[in-house]
């Protein structure tokens, strides 16, 4: 079947499916799925923009919210997982997963779905060393940390996928696992994004949480964005036990929805002709659910996830075939996503702005009817009656400007923080600590794009100790002459190709509309900038 796949999105659904219509005329046929990675922006009105971690003058309305209101209807299925420029709160309502609108999915805090017998994995938010220990602690209405971190990923998620011991066809994460830069051509990433250099000498640059998974899960395909680059690689595992064949990924990161940006990819993926036309839940996953529904942990305290070291009862919870038989009953044997999306909020009208909208933590019923089949508990109402009892959601003024890794416990078992560059990236924008004060700020201005948070780099100093041997050194030098893309039989060399053979590295679909792109900045203050749309002079003094 054909796969769109694309970068992050910024909110610009209707620039990515008129692209997907002309690249469908020009091609083979049309596209049967898209796949979307991070920054996806589901915001439905003006208490969801207060709730994205940007600045209020850069929120911008965007146009998902006629999706969600009915006016429009995605041509394709979408499936999306979150980044770190989200509507969180009304991420959050679906913890586990579910629609956003009709016929736009997104996958959950972490999420394992099948469409036409393709296996698709995901994984949402960025990687922060002092968050990853922590509980889903955060609700609406969020404070200035709070809202940034209610994105970071956490252990527990990232333990509920090492369970998964069948194979996964597809996994998409935002950000990049660390050191997957080592697999492709670094020469021409470094040309490209020359403020990588350091990161990528470190073997800093990256999720260290997902690079983990990448080598846990071995996927035949792992898609990612965060970064604003394209860039391909080739992944050839290492097989532990003798005999077996060697698994290999091939890894694909793309841009932003911009015009004249590598943001889109199409390919053709193998799917079983005999499975439903339709999505459905993952058995393995759903069992994997519900037998860590015991760990789950709403409060802001560093746990650890239970391993083999003597300390714990149980430490393996992954699915047994009496466990998963358990769960197909209580399904009724019907493991097909119903398409019951409701309408949580009130959605967006341009002729009515509601600048004083108040940030609601909502209960879903999507969720809590997949909670209630299942047998297992909504995160939110946990949240809820913990918040009720302990007042654990940071709302108190004296927590406001607290800052979520102001802990005395000990950090993440990961020793570095691979979010935020160290190097000056002239793609992105540092915020001011007056604009990371006002993310919370009840008056906004609606009418200007966003731009992207910075929390400060931790110590780059350290060198993650990565469990795969790495290609040679790692190491770039000045005369590095990498070249390893990759094709689709997994032979380095080659390239990564569409259904018509088209070179995933060099025949990107670029954007077709009359935008402008934004003019290189000839002195650079701040990190990130025009990360949404074409930015024009009036901007351009206003980030500098």
């Amino acid at each position: 079947m054909r796969v769109a796949v694309a970068g992050c999105c910024h909110g610009e659904l209707d620039k990515i499916y008129e692209t997907l219509a002309l690249a469908e005329q020009r091609g083979p046929g049309p596209v049967d799925l898209l796949l979307c990675c991070g920054d996806f922006q589901a915001v439905r009105n003006e208490a969801d923009l207060r709730c994205m971690a940007v600045p209020p003058k850069y929120r911008h309305m965007q146009t998902f919210y006629r999706y969600y209101s009915g006016e429009k209807k995605a041509p394709v299925l979408t499936l999306f997982i979150g980044g770190n420029h989200e509507a969180s709160n009304h991420l959050q309502e679906l913890p586990y997963g579910g629609w956003v609108a009709p016929n736009i999915y997104y996958l959950g805090l972490a999420g394992v779905v099948k469409y036409r017998g393709v296996r698709i994995g995901g994984i949402s938010g960025i990687f922060k060393s002092h968050d990853y220990r922590k509980g889903h602690f955060e609700c609406p209405p969020y404070n200035s940390s709070t809202v940034r971190s209610i994105y970071h990923v956490r252990n527990i998620e990232v333990y509920k996928l090492k369970q998964l011991r069948q194979p996964i066809d597809i996994f998409l994460s935002h950000d990049w696992p660390r050191s997957i830069y080592h697999y492709g051509n670094k020469k021409q990433l470094l040309k490209t994004k020359s403020f990588f250099r350091q990161e990528v000498e470190n073997n800093t640059l990256g999720s260290p949480a997902a690079s983990e998974l990448l080598e846990h899960l071995k996927p035949t395909y792992w898609f990612s964005a965060h970064l604003h680059v394209k860039f391909a690689a080739l992944m050839q595992h290492q097989e532990k036990d003798k005999g077996q064949t060697a698994r290999t990924t091939k890894f694909l990161a793309l841009d932003k929805c911009l015009q004249h940006r590598d943001f889109l990819q199409i390919l053709e993926i193998e799917h079983d002709p005999s499975a439903p036309d339709c999505l459905e839940y993952d058995i393995e996953w759903l069992t994997i659910l519900r037998a860590t529904n015991d760990l789950i942990n709403v409060t802001e305290h560093l746990w650890n996830m239970p391993e083999n070291n003597g300390l714990h009862a149980r430490w393996d919870y992954s699915a047994t075939e009496e466990a998963m038989k358990e769960v197909l009953e209580k399904l009724n044997h019907d493991l097909k996503v119903p398409c019951n999306f409701s309408v949580t909020a009130a959605c967006y009208d341009p002729s009515k702005p509601q600048t004083q909208m108040q940030q609601i933590h909502r209960i879903s019923p999507q969720t809590t009817e997949f909670c209630t089949q299942l047998g297992i508990t909504d995160i939110n109402v946990r949240l809820q009656k913990s918040k009720a009892e302990h007042h654990l959601c940071g709302e108190d003024e004296e927590q406001d400007d607290v800052e979520s890794n102001d802990s005395g416990e000990d950090r993440s078992e990961y020793n570095t923080d691979t979010s935020a560059l160290s190097s000056i990236n002239p793609d992105e924008i540092m915020l001011d600590e007056e604009d990371e004060d006002s993310i919370v700020s009840a008056h906004s201005d609606m009418n200007t794009p966003s731009v992207e948070p910075s929390d400060q780099a931790s110590d780059f100093s350290a060198s993650f100790s990565d469990v795969r041997i790495l290609p040679g050194s790692m190491i770039v030098s000045s005369d590095d002459t990498v070249d390893s893309t990759i094709d689709r039989e997994g032979k380095p060399g080659g390239t990564v190709e569409s259904g018509n053979g088209e070179d995933l590295s060099k025949v990107p679909l670029k954007r077709l509309s009359g935008e402008h792109e934004p003019e290189q900045r000839k002195k650079i203050k701040r990190r990130n900038q025009a990360i949404y749309a074409a930015v024009d002079d009036d901007d351009d003094d206003d980030a500098a």
